[in-house]
């Protein structure tokens, strides 16, 4: 397992590789945005371990890049920016999780650990999976709904996987927070209800209104 870090502070980043080559990762490391963005797309990463305030390229436009470009590579913001409203931003924009200075060791570990596991058991065995008008590609990593694509981000996309994998069930919103996210992340926050609202505003653009119902107090379900 190959892990990218991309912290212009050495302290930090020293310290968070030595940790995980002790607990059996390969690491790679990049000082600065620019030449981190290029680490990551030019090999083949299980993780990236991204700052926020970076040299020569911010952290945002690095993780735009790469989910732009890598859509289900796992990405993990370590930032000191801890208001709820950059958690927000962060997972918003495709992160996987969001961990905030200062850090404890072993939870940063026990976070790198449960990422690279859940990706690994979500690698997708069959390449299509069908619901109702809906239809979903998962090696081109796209959408169709009465044969209209759809532009999704990676976590709507994930969202809208996750919802036909339990198609007629009703799913809480912690589920969601431990199948598409971290279920360390404070689930008072309204990352779910944003992709929840725009997923659905993209299904009735698509003339597949009416699919995905809220259930009060109990979260979400997909049905006709």
């Amino acid at each position: 397992m190959k892990i990218l870090i991309i912290e212009d502070d050495s302290t930090t980043r020293d310290f968070i590789a030595k940790a995980l080559a002790e607990h059996g990762y390969a690491v790679d490391i990049a000082e600065d945005g620019r030449s981190g963005l290029m680490m990551a797309l030019s090999s083949q990463y299980q993780l990236v371990i991204l700052d926020r305030m970076l040299p020569h390229l911010d952290g945002m436009k690095v993780l735009s890049a790469l989910k732009s470009a890598e859509p289900e590579l796992p990405i993990l913001i370590l930032s000191a920016l801890d208001s709820v409203k950059d958690k927000v931003e962060g997972l918003t924009a495709g992160s996987d999780d969001y961990l905030t200075k200062p850090f404890a060791l072993a939870e940063l570990i026990a976070r790198v650990d449960i990422i690279i596991h859940r990706a690994h058991r979500q690698s997708p065995v069959n390449s299509e999976m069908t619901y109702d008008c809906l239809k979903l590609d998962l090696k081109t990593h796209t959408a169709y709904c009465h044969h209209h694509q759809l532009t999704l981000q990676p976590k709507e996309f994930r969202l809208l996987q996750y919802f036909i994998e339990h198609s007629e069930q009703v799913v809480s919103r912690m589920r969601l927070f431990e199948a598409i996210w971290s279920y360390h992340f404070d689930p008072k926050t309204n990352v779910i209800d944003v992709h929840i609202a725009n997923l659905r505003r993209k299904l009735e653009d698509a003339d597949c209104a009416d699919m995905l119902h809220t259930v009060r107090g109990a979260g979400y379900v997909l049905r006709r």
